[in-house]
């Protein structure tokens, strides 16, 4: 049996390719990116924000308004696919655009990488954040960068050109870009602090 999961899109950079929707379980939207899905003539399942990015909403769309302009609309949505029980979320149109939007995403799915499971998807591939021990499928050949966020200690590494065996990565110090998968699956494992992995096209 599959794990139920969402399909997302954030206002940033609008994705070039998407994936065939019917593999997901739900589609839904912060408020800017609905022109998006409008124009790609996709009906979510919900649109939620503060609704400042967009003029009207059709009424046989579900609207959820969510003024709280403590929080992003990224972090308010994923706090209502958290209490409808979702935990799979396949991110689109996270990056792009004005790059503090993005960092700001980063942020975000940080604070929920232990409730939920994010991965970001662009034009260039998919990003998310490493779990302590991981195995990573379909990597052949594939680019992948272990950006530590800021720092990720005693990471090892099986299946990789440039392999790490128990070395440490540091923001500003030493971080792992542009690597190759020489196997299928690449094995990562870490100790302590945050691991960004980056897997390009």
């Amino acid at each position: 049996m599959k794990t139920p999961n969402v399909f997302l899109v954030l206002n940033g950079e609008k994705p070039t390719k998407l994936p065939d929707l019917t593999n997901y379980d739900l589609v839904c939207a912060t408020d800017g990116a609905f022109n998006f899905l409008k124009e790609q003539n996709i009906t979510p399942h919900f649109v939620s924000g503060d609704f400042d990015s967009i003029k009207s909403i059709p009424n046989h769309i579900k609207s959820i308004h969510t003024p709280n302009q403590e929080l992003t609309d990224f972090d308010k949505i994923l706090q209502i696919l958290y209490d409808q029980k979702w935990t799979t979320i396949d991110v689109y149109g996270g990056s792009g655009k004005e790059q503090d939007h993005f960092l700001g995403n980063l942020h975000t799915a940080l604070q929920w990488k232990d409730r939920l499971t994010i991965t970001f998807y662009d034009d260039f591939g998919r990003y998310f954040f490493c779990k302590k021990s991981m195995e990573l499928s379909d990597c052949s050949q594939k680019t992948i960068s272990l950006i530590p966020f800021p720092i990720a200690t005693k990471i090892s590494t099986q299946g990789l050109q440039y392999p790490l065996h128990k070395q440490d990565l540091t923001f500003g110090s030493k971080i792992g870009t542009r690597n190759t998968a020489t196997e299928k699956e690449v094995q990562i494992q870490f100790e302590t602090g945050e691991l960004l992995i980056f897997i390009h096209h």
